[in-house]
């Protein structure tokens, strides 16, 4: 069953509503719905009373319409009566300022009470529903995040350190103490990060320290999160589990740690959020957050909370557009959503997300909103047995790696170089191709794919540089692009040429760099002979000055004192070839060296497309669903290879061009499937043009 629902506060109205709100979530086509996860106050009003009866007729009222439930372990917003308990539970963020009582997300997760009233407060709950027919799985707590710096923390860290050191000799060792003469003699002198240690910006934490730190902080959310889902598995054995994250660019904690204990992951999606106050999320951006997601048990996840209306807090976002929140939702199911919980119901009278907008206006009316995911309630009630059990399927992988992520938090190299920025900008240049792209961590198995992207490993082991060498070895394509092999696991540079212990596999070495200032930037030209010659992308942020060793030159630098040496390398390795960019550059540098990595991978792209449609294929053994979504305001026009049906309207496309209205979705199977096709590419119709190597 394809799942389709919303999120629901029952507390919030009042109980003569919830027969109305039902019927009316039955009409949309829903068929599952979140509860609770902030409702601990009414389940626990005070300590040890629990009182489910609310619940229990709000599930009743829903499972009568046939709607279904996710309960939500409520411990992501406690009650006031849990933080005057434990006055010292409240989570000390890097400022060295606390939190206070007043918005959510403000304990620590290290407190021993805190968790204790936690896992209570989850057992009660899992004990209450584990037989409830209605009830289907369970959502821990809520976006999981936020590092505490408390005292509780740091005494913590200290036994965390203990047990990965052992010995304060093998510590000191491995941050370099004897720098700044911060041997440590005593593991209770270590402090956490704070950045009072820099009061005035212009110094910072051993780096060693700060990424043990940070290491800790993520381990110690997966801790907590164990703790409810140990009591989950074994009241609860029917249900699943899962936990709503962040998309791409949440970089707090290491996502493929926290998923591990899940069956599957779920994340919120919003394109337009009023923090930002951008028009809206690109498509790219998205599409890469759902990448993500796929990539952390690399399988198939949820959108607990999809977008359905303005966000606000005390700014309010820009409306989302007739035919938005269907294209959203839909282009989420082309990623591998196997569910679309729109996030909220109804857009609530009181609290902080007053003007977070739901289906439904404040006063309950069913408005354009409510109509829109209402048809598209009908459309799932046609297709979803088609869309259930199909699957992404991709050959190209980008490896996202956690220590690097929050190694550069600690020393960004340069302030305008940012990590996920810079995946994205790797990413777009595929999704602009409609090439399906997997996101790997540094334990996959690369072997499963035919081109690896290897953007800014700044922290690499020396185990995934040798799985990176065995999959170029054996025939793969990698692109290894600058300050990938800096640091070692305890976040020290390297005793070895640049980029480190993959300088043999690349063919080069970096004899030096230049971080370049803001605004400055120049063109890399192409050797005679490639492919690329003519294209002039930019060179900025960053400049690697490079010593081949083996390697071809592709690209050279025009200026500066480095003007003439290399910029773009290939090196064959074994059966396969490793190029090194050594500059992050532009969007055109990215789009010209896709196209060459597809082609020496031997790899098809997807289908040409008018700029703003996006092509992607879900997979039903050897036959596919494709979606093709138009994210533009304007009519577009895609050419089509062969014969097919419009699955939404069971239309047969006579034409060979697809006529798409602003904002529409179309989803197409083929009459017949093309000849040759294998049910591993990308895609489907009207190839790219392959660059000759």
């Amino acid at each position: 069953m394809f799942r389709f629902g919303v999120d629901y506060y029952p507390e919030h109205w009042p109980e003569a509503r919830w027969e109305t709100d039902a019927r009316l979530m039955q009409e949309a086509g829903f068929n599952t719905v979140r509860l609770a996860e902030f409702a601990w106050s009414r389940l626990e009003p005070e300590p040890g009373r629990f009182d489910f009866d609310w619940l229990d007729r709000a599930i009743e009222v829903l499972h009568a319409h046939g709607i279904q439930v996710v309960l939500g372990t409520p411990t992501a917003s406690p009650p006031p009566w849990v933080m005057a308990m434990f006055p010292d539970a409240y989570r000390v963020p890097e400022s060295g300022l606390p939190a206070t009582y007043g918005n959510r997300r403000e304990y620590c997760p290290t407190h021993t009470g805190y968790r204790e009233r936690s896992r209570l407060i989850t057992q009660a709950m899992a004990d209450h529903y584990a037989d409830h027919p209605a009830v289907i799985g369970w959502q821990t707590d809520n976006e999981f995040g936020d590092r505490c710096h408390c005292e509780q923390c740091r005494a913590a860290f200290h036994t965390w350190l203990q047990r990965k050191y052992g010995s304060l000799d093998a510590l000191n060792t491995a941050w370099g103490t004897i720098f700044w003469s911060h041997v440590y003699t005593d593991w209770a002198q270590i402090p956490a990060p704070l950045a009072t240690a820099a009061p005035f910006g212009n110094g910072s934490h051993n780096p060693g320290l700060a990424l043990d730190y940070y290491r800790f902080m993520s381990d110690t959310y997966v801790a907590f999160q164990h703790e409810q889902v140990d009591i989950l598995r074994s009241t609860c054995p029917t249900h699943f589990i899962t936990h709503n994250l962040m998309g791409a660019g949440y970089d707090r904690l290491d996502y493929f740690d926290l998923a591990a204990d899940l069956d599957f992951v779920s994340w919120d999606n919003y394109r337009r959020m009023q923090w930002t106050f951008r028009p809206e999320v690109p498509p790219s951006e998205a599409a890469l957050s759902h990448a993500v997601m796929r990539g952390l048990k690399q399988r198939n996840f949820w959108v607990m909370e999809q977008q359905a209306g303005s966000g606000g807090w005390q700014i309010v976002s820009v409306a989302p557009r007739p035919g938005e929140l269907q294209l959203w939702a839909y282009q989420s199911i082309a990623h591998g959503a196997d569910a679309i919980i729109f996030f909220r119901w109804r857009t609530a009278h009181f609290g902080t997300e007053q003007y977070w907008h739901g289906l439904l206006e404040h006063d309950g009316r069913t408005g354009r909103r409510y109509t829109e995911v209402k048809q598209m309630g009908a459309e799932l009630a046609r297709v979803g047995s088609q869309i259930a059990g199909s699957d992404v399927r991709a050959q190209t992988a980008i490896l996202l790696d956690y220590d690097t992520r929050f190694a550069f938090q600690i020393q960004a190299n340069n302030p305008a170089f940012h990590y996920t920025a810079h995946l994205h900008d790797i990413f777009q240049a595929f999704h602009r191709r409609n090439v399906t792209v997997d996101v790997v961590s540094p334990e996959s198995d690369f072997a499963a794919y035919k081109l690896l992207i290897v953007p800014a490993q700044y922290v690499q082991s020396e185990a995934t540089a040798a799985a990176i060498e065995r999959f170029v070895k054996r025939g793969g394509i990698v692109l290894v692009t600058p300050r990938t092999g800096v640091k070692d696991e305890t976040n020290t540079v390297v005793n070895m040429p640049l980029p480190g212990h993959l300088a043999t596999v690349c063919g080069i070495e970096v004899e030096e760099y230049d971080s370049l200032p803001e605004g400055v930037s120049q063109p890399l030209a192409f050797d005679e002979g490639t492919a690329m010659v003519g294209r002039a992308p930019q060179a900025r942020i960053w400049c690697d000055v490079l010593r081949v060793t083996q390697a071809r030159v592709i690209a050279r630098y025009t200026s500066d004192y480095y003007a003439g040496t290399p910029a773009v390398t290939a090196n064959q390795y074994g059966a396969g070839h490793a190029i090194y960019a050594a500059t992050f550059g532009d969007s055109e540098l990215y789009d010209t060296l896709a196209d060459w990595l597809l082609d020496l991978a031997g790899m098809e792209g997807g289908p040409e497309t008018p700029e703003g449609v996006e092509w992607c294929v879900r997979w039903n053994g050897q036959e596919r669903i494709i979606f093709v979504l138009n994210h533009t305001t304007e009519p577009k026009q895609v050419p089509l290879d062969g014969g097919y049906v419009d699955l939404l309207t069971h239309r047969v496309l006579a034409s060979a061009t697809l006529e798409l209205r602003p904002h529409q979705v179309v989803m197409l199977a083929a009459e017949r499937m093309p000849t040759g096709a294998t049910g591993t590419s990308n895609g489907g119709a009207g190839r790219i043009a392959q660059p000759a190597q």
